[in-house]
């Protein structure tokens, strides 16, 4: 199967997948299964830092599972992408 990088500008890269995993001290096992996917998926998208060679379902299963985890993505804005915990609603 061929999987195509697309161009949404919501996309995460692999280096945020590895800063959101760090930053709530999962495993790539935890990840794994939090959003439904195997662990060799977790690894493939981790290394590389731009946008991960994983289907766009993967990548979004991963987005969701670390954002129901508490972290936010920090998209392209002239300072680059980056992670953190999202702020706690009141």
């Amino acid at each position: 199967m061929i999987n195509y990088k697309s161009n949404d500008v919501n996309e995460i890269t692999g280096a945020q997948v590895r800063a959101a995993r760090a930053l709530i001290r999962w495993s790539a096992k935890d990840l794994a299964k939090a959003a439904g996917i195997g662990v060799a998926t977790v690894s493939r998208a981790e290394v590389e830092d731009g946008v991960p060679s994983i289907t766009a379902a993967n990548l979004r299963a991963v987005r969701l599972a670390l954002e129901a985890a508490g972290i936010e993505f920090i998209l392209e804005n002239g300072g680059g992408v980056g992670v953190r915990f999202k702020k706690p609603m009141s």
